[in-house]
């Protein structure tokens, strides 16, 4: 039996959101469509589920996993210490475009965060991985759907045969749209880190806050490459 099954990118079918939830439910490991790219969706509360995908991608574990959540009120669940620079980035850029990295919660495992104590955090955007995460009731991962340092796919009749072998499930819903990665700022207090430039520029940063904004030298905790 296929792994892939196509799914309506707007207007997802229910009975294939049903099969994924409970792939996630089990620990599975999902493709699931984001902005940009297909990515590997697990759930993100599961430490050994985590571990699959760090395992799929030969993914370094000091590497932090980002988490994708349907609300803004759903943050505060999983990370701490939200001020108003991190309230205004939300308000002004979510859904998609922006990741924003804060202090994480102990209830997500720790090995999400590779050892950093860190998550970054986005909006889902995406209509069939919204529905998802809104049905599992928890957040997933969406690390990009490729071994690490290699570039991510659009379409999943590219995706590796490493990651096809790995994966329970392929929601194929067709070719993404092309177009810059997520923006990635680490929110700290008064300062916003821009640690990758993206869908948004540093300055579409600097005018939605009132603090200092800089730009990191040197590459980010989270993976720049493989980011969507």
């Amino acid at each position: 039996m296929s792994k892939k099954h196509f799914i309506d990118p707007l207007d997802p079918d229910p009975v294939l959101i049903h099969q994924a939830v409970h792939r996630l439910d089990q620990g599975g490991l999902v493709v699931i469509p984001t902005r940009h790219l297909y990515g590997l969706g697990v759930d993100a509360l599961n430490a050994r589920a985590v571990e699959r995908v760090y395992a799929t991608k030969r993914r370094p574990m000091n590497r932090p996993l980002l988490i994708l959540v349907t609300s803004p009120d759903e943050v505060g669940i999983y990370a701490k210490d939200i001020d108003a620079q991190a309230a205004a980035l939300m308000h002004a850029f979510w859904p998609g475009k922006l990741t924003i990295i804060l202090q994480a919660q102990s209830v997500l495992p720790e090995v999400l965060t590779g050892g950093t104590g860190r998550v970054g955090i986005r909006l889902v955007e995406h209509p069939v991985t919204r529905c998802l995460v809104r049905s599992l009731g928890r957040p997933i991962t969406a690390t990009s759907a490729n071994l690490s340092g290699q570039p991510g796919c659009r379409r999943t009749e590219d995706l590796q045969p490493a990651i096809l072998a790995a994966s329970d499930l392929v929601l194929d819903a067709g070719p993404l749209e092309p177009g810059l990665g997520s923006t990635v700022v680490d929110v700290q207090p008064n300062i916003v880190q821009v640690l990758r430039e993206g869908s948004l520029s540093v300055e579409d940063i600097r005018n939605a806050v009132d603090c200092s904004v800089t730009e990191s030298q040197t590459a980010s905790s989270i993976d720049r490459a493989q980011t969507p």
